[in-house]
């Protein structure tokens, strides 16, 4: 799969049986359609999470195509402290996270601070355990 970002080609690591292309050139994350409720444990919270955000923070970024479809993602917002805006297929075949995006929005979703899912993330991506937490 090629990056949407710098178009370069991901890596697979699957980290209990959820399947994280990374983008080893620009940090980014892909997770297919029902991965990122795999890591919630919750797909009611997980949604109510992701999609609480003011959605007029993500004006103006530039829109991405989805790696699967080629279609132009939209842009959501996070709920939390330090909202995240992230990009979704319209299609629904999943989700783009910048580096340090998924980590964040993982650290700040309640129940996820103090799991060991971020700092997973946070050290397998970038090799410093807390490089994308802040």
């Amino acid at each position: 799969m090629q990056c949407p970002v710098c178009k370069k080609p991901m890596i697979v690591i699957e980290h209990d049986s959820v399947e994280v292309d990374h983008c080893t050139a620009c940090g980014g994350i892909w997770l297919d359609a029902g991965e990122i409720e795999l890591l919630f444990g919750d797909a009611v919270r997980c949604h109510g999470f992701l999609r609480g955000g003011d959605r007029a923070l993500a004006k103006g970024e530039r829109p991405r195509r989805c790696p699967i479809c080629g279609k132009k993602m939209g842009k959501d917002v996070s709920r939390g402290e330090r909202p995240v805006t992230y990009d979704r297929c319209p299609a629904g075949d999943g989700l783009w996270f910048d580096k340090g995006e998924l980590a964040q929005i993982l650290c700040h979703a309640e129940g996820f601070a103090h799991s060991g899912i971020p700092q997973f993330l946070s050290q397998v991506f970038s090799g410093h355990p807390s490089d994308n937490l802040d």
